[in-house]
C-alpha cells in the first residue's frame, strides 16, 4: 500500500477515513466521493492492524460491492481483500444463514426463491383454497407478505395485528393472513427461503439464538453500511444487533437522496442515528466533484425547502457553468421532439457522444414520446432499468387485440390474447385449435368460428363463442369509428384496463399507467391535425402501421453502448451524465398526484427532484408541457411547484431549442420569458387585452389573385384570437385557407375544434384551434 494514500483525500474525507473507533455517520452529499471514502476507510482499517475477517461492509447492489472490493484490492496490492465480507445485505446474510440454517430447521443447501418462484407457490395455494385468483392476485398477496417480513412481522403477528387486518378487510381480502401462514409453511416444507426471508430469518436467528448473536458480534467488529438512508426496519434491527457489542459501526448515506419509501425504506433510520448512538461522530462530505456551481446552487435551494433533513450545504470548486434551461412546450409530444432536436444540436455544437445524454422522467409511461422522437431522428437510445414502451407486456397484449381486430388471421396475436385475461380457453384447447387448423388447412380464427361444428365441450364452446362475438364486434367498428374509439372499446370489453386498475401494487400501477399512456397516444394520434390545423379521420390501421414502423426501427441499437440513456429518476440514483433532461415537471406528474397527501410524501418527491438535478455534470434542461393527454382527455397542466423553488438568477427561461424551432409558433416550442428580443409569442398572445382580441377588423382584400388557398397571403395585421371567443357564424381568416365562416364549434373548452367553410380555400374543414389559430374578422 502506498504510504501517502491519505493525501488523495480532502480534509473532511480524511477525517471520516481516520475515525476508526466508535459509531460514525458519514453524510455524503451527491457527487462527494463516498465510494472513495468507503474503500479508503477499509484500507485504513487493514493498515492499522484490523483483521480482514473482522470487517463487514454491506451495500445495496452487487455492482457497488464489486466496485468496492476491486478498489480495495487495488489500494492494498495483495489478496487480503478477498477475506473481507463485502456484499449486498441479501448475499451476505444468505452466506451466514447457510452456515446456521440447521438451527432454524432448514437444510444448509436451502433453495432461494426469486419473486417468480414465490408467486408460483402462492398461486398454487390460492387455487387449493378455491379463492378467486383475480381477487387474490399472487402478485398482490406476495407484496403484502413482503412488506410484512421487511417490517419483521411473521404470520402469527400478521393475523392478530388489528391495523393490518383492517386494511385487508377494507380491500375485501380477509384471507391474506391465512395465505401468509400457509405460504411460510409451504416454503419451510420445500426447504426454501424467498428474498425477504434472507432478512427476516437472519433477524430471527440473531434474536432467537444468543450464542449465534455473540459469535457474529465478535466476528464483525467493524461494520460499514452504504446507502444507509435506504435501509428498512429489518435491516436496521439486524445492524443494531450485530453492532451492539463494539459499536464500531459506520453508516454512509444522504438523507436528501432517500427516495425508496415505496420499497419499505425508512428515512428515520439515518435521521435518528445520533439518538441511537449518543457518542456518534458525524462527518459531512459537502464538496461536490460532479456538477457546476449553477446546478449545485439550484439543488441546494430546492432541497432547503424540506423540514425533515440533516443540515448541509454542498459546494464545489468547479466552474460556474451554464444556467439551467427551463423549457415549456405546448404538448407532451412537442416535449419529446424538443428533447430529441436539442440532443442532435448539442452533439454537433459541443461534440458530445450519445452516451453523454440522459432523459429522466417520473414514471416509465413517459418514455413513449421520447422514444418516438429519438427514433424519428435516428438517435440510438436504450431504456435503462425498464423495457422499451412498445415492448412492455401489457402494451404488447393490448396491441395484439388491436391487430386481431384489424386482421383476424393474425395467429401470433391470436395466440397471445385468446386466453388473456383468463376466459376458460386453456393450453389444451389452444393446441387442439392449432391441430384442427393444420388438418383442415384453415386458419385458427376459422376453427374458432366453427367451434360448434368441431365438437368442443360445452364450457369451452361457450368461452370460444363469446370470444368470437367480442372480436367480431370490434371488427365491425372498423370504417365507422376512429382508432381511439375502437381502442377504448377493446379496453372496456376485454377487462384489460379494469384488471390492471384493480392491481394496487407498485408494478400493477406502473402497468396501468402504461396502458393509459397507450390510450393517450392513440387519442392524440386521432386528434393531431396536419400542420395547417386540419383534422383528418385517423383509422386503426394507420395507427398500427405507424407504431409498427417505430417498433421495428433501429432494433440493433441496444447492442450499441453509445446510446442516449432513458430511465426513471429512481433508476438514475448513483449515476451521472454530462447532459441531463429532467422532463414532465408538472403538478400531479412531478410531484406525483399520489404522493402529495402528507408532508412526508411531498418531501420525498422533492428529494427525488434533488436527485434528478444532481445527476447533471455540465448542462441541465428542465421541461414541462402545457397540455398532456390523460385518460383520453387533453388536460391543461400547471407547472411543478418545485420550479418555483429554484433561484431565478441560475435559470434561463428563454431557451427554446436551436435553429428552426426557436420562437416558432408552428413548432409549439417556446421559452417561458417575454424579456428581451422578440420575447415569447405565446405570452404575448395571452397578454393581449380581451377587448382588443374581440374587436372586429375590416375585411381586407386578399393580395394577388383570389384563387386557391395555397396563394392566400395573410392580412398584415393577422393575429390569432383566443379560441374561447369564437362562435358559430363568425367570419374568420386562416393563414393558409384564407377567409371563411364558422359553421359549428365543438370539443372541450381547452381543445376546441371549429368546422369552417372556406369558399376559396378548399371547402369545409375541421380545424383544431390549439394548432392552427384563426383571426376573427367579423362577428
Amino acid at each position: 500500500m502506498k504510504a501517502n494514500y491519505l493525501d488523495e483525500l480532502n480534509e473532511r474525507q480524511r477525517e471520516a477515513v481516520e475515525h476508526i473507533k466508535g459509531p460514525l455517520m458519514i453524510v455524503a452529499g451527491a457527487g462527494s466521493g463516498k465510494t472513495k471514502v468507503l474503500t479508503m476507510r477499509i484500507a485504513h482499517l487493514l493498515r492499522n492492524g484490523v483483521d480482514a475477517f473482522n470487517i463487514l461492509s454491506l451495500t445495496f447492489t452487487n455492482k457497488a460491492a464489486r466496485e468496492m472490493k476491486e478498489r480495495v484490492e487495488k489500494i492494498l496490492g495483495g489478496s487480503e481483500a478477498r477475506n473481507l465480507y463485502i456484499g449486498t445485505f441479501h448475499s451476505v446474510f444468505a452466506r451466514l444463514l447457510r452456515a446456521e440454517a440447521h438451527r432454524l430447521g432448514y437444510p444448509n443447501d436451502f433453495t432461494i426463491y426469486d419473486s417468480d418462484d414465490a408467486k408460483s407457490v402462492l398461486r398454487t395455494i390460492i387455487n387449493e383454497q378455491n379463492l378467486d385468483d383475480k381477487h387474490y392476485k399472487p402478485n398482490l398477496v406476495y407484496n403484502r407478505i413482503s412488506a410484512a417480513k421487511n417490517s419483521l412481522m411473521g404470520p402469527e403477528e400478521y393475523q392478530v395485528d388489528y391495523g393490518v387486518q383492517q386494511e385487508d378487510m377494507r380491500a375485501n381480502r380477509p384471507m391474506v393472513g391465512k395465505l401468509y401462514d400457509m405460504y411460510a409453511k409451504r416454503c419451510f416444507k420445500n426447504g426454501a427461503m424467498d428474498f425477504d426471508d434472507l432478512l427476516y430469518k437472519m433477524y430471527i436467528l440473531l434474536k432467537g439464538f444468543p450464542e449465534v448473536l455473540h459469535k457474529y458480534q465478535h466476528k464483525f467488529k467493524y461494520i460499514m453500511i452504504d446507502e444507509y438512508q435506504d435501509t428498512n426496519p429489518a435491516q436496521y434491527e439486524i445492524i443494531k444487533l450485530l453492532g451492539a457489542a463494539h459499536e464500531n459501526i459506520c453508516v454512509v448515506g444522504d438523507d436528501a437522496q432517500s427516495i425508496y419509501s415505496f420499497r419499505g425504506a425508512t428515512i428515520e433510520n439515518i435521521l435518528q442515528f445520533e439518538k441511537d448512538y449518543d457518542d456518534a461522530k458525524v462527518v459531512k462530505l459537502e464538496q461536490n466533484y460532479r456538477s457546476t456551481k449553477s446546478i449545485l446552487n439550484v439543488a441546494n435551494e430546492v432541497i432547503g425547502n424540506n423540514k425533515g433533513q440533516i443540515e448541509k450545504n454542498l459546494w464545489t470548486d468547479n466552474s460556474e457553468g451554464e444556467k439551467i434551461k427551463l423549457v415549456r412546450t405546448m404538448t407532451d409530444n412537442e416535449e419529446g421532439k424538443f428533447v430529441a432536436e436539442t440532443i442532435a444540436e448539442q452533439r454537433l455544437r459541443n461534440h458530445y457522444a450519445n452516451k453523454d445524454f440522459a432523459i429522466l422522467y417520473r414514471t416509465n409511461a413517459q418514455s413513449r414520446s421520447f422514444e418516438e422522437s429519438l427514433r424519428k431522428k435516428a438517435i440510438p437510445y436504450r431504456i435503462f432499468g425498464g423495457t422499451s414502451f412498445y415492448q412492455r407486456k401489457e402494451i404488447k397484449d393490448f396491441v395484439a387485440y388491436l391487430r386481431i381486430t384489424m386482421n383476424t388471421q393474425d395467429e401470433e396475436s391470436l395466440k397471445r390474447i385468446i386466453n388473456y385475461p383468463v376466459r376458460g380457453i386453456g393450453k389444451t384447447t389452444i393446441e387442439k385449435v392449432v391441430v384442427l387448423a393444420n388438418d383442415h388447412n384453415i386458419t385458427m380464427w376459422q376453427v374458432l368460428e366453427r367451434a360448434r361444428e368441431f365438437g368442443f365441450k360445452a364450457g369451452t364452446l361457450e368461452a370460444i363463442e363469446n370470444f368470437v362475438v367480442m372480436i367480431s364486434s370490434f371488427h365491425a367498428m372498423l370504417g365507422k369509428h376512429n382508432a381511439y374509439d375502437i381502442a377504448l372499446q377493446v379496453g372496456k370489453s376485454t377487462n384489460l384496463v379494469k384488471e390492471l386498475f384493480n392491481d394496487k401494487t407498485t408494478e400493477g400501477l406502473a402497468r396501468y399507467e402504461n396502458i393509459q399512456e397507450l390510450l393517450n397516444s392513440i387519442k392524440e394520434f386521432t386528434e393531431t391535425p396536419t400542420e395547417d390545423g386540419e383534422l383528418l379521420e385517423k383509422t386503426l390501421g394507420t395507427y398500427l402501421q405507424q407504431i409498427t414502423l417505430l417498433t421495428d426501427a433501429d432494433k440493433g441499437s441496444e447492442e450499441n453502448s453509445d446510446v442516449v440513456c432513458l430511465m426513471t429518476i429512481h433508476a438514475a440514483k448513483g449515476l451521472e451524465f454530462p447532459v441531463v433532461f429532467t422532463v414532465g415537471l408538472e403538478e400531479s406528474l412531478f410531484p406525483s398526484g399520489m404522493s402529495i397527501n402528507s408532508r412526508e410524501e411531498l418531501e420525498e418527491e422533492r428529494r427525488l427532484f434533488y436527485v434528478a438535478i444532481t445527476r447533471a455534470k455540465a448542462r441541465l434542461w428542465l421541461t414541462y408541457a402545457n397540455s398532456r393527454y390523460r385518460f383520453g382527455q387533453l388536460v391543461n397542466n400547471e407547472s411543478s411547484r418545485f420550479l418555483e423553488e429554484m433561484p431565478e438568477k441560475y435559470i434561463d427561461r428563454s431557451y427554446a431549442g436551436g435553429g428552426s424551432v426557436r420562437n416558432s409558433p408552428g413548432s409549439g416550442l417556446w421559452g417561458n420569458s417575454s424579456a428581451g428580443g422578440g420575447g415569447n409569442m405565446f405570452d404575448k398572445m395571452q397578454k393581449k387585452a380581451p377587448a382588443q382580441a374581440a374587436s372586429p377588423r375590416p375585411m381586407p382584400k386578399p393580395a394577388g389573385t383570389a384563387g386557391a388557398a395555397s396563394t392566400h397571403v395573410p392580412s398584415p395585421n393577422f393575429t390569432p384570437d383566443d379560441p374561447a371567443l369564437m362562435e358559430a357564424g363568425m367570419e374568420v381568416e386562416h393563414q393558409k385557407f384564407g377567409f371563411g365562416t364558422i359553421l359549428q364549434m365543438e370539443g372541450a373548452p381547452n381543445n376546441r375544434i371549429a368546422n369552417v367553410v372556406f369558399p376559396k380555400g378548399g371547402g369545409e374543414k375541421k380545424i383544431m384551434l390549439n394548432y392552427a389559430r384563426l383571426m376573427i374578422v367579423k362577428k
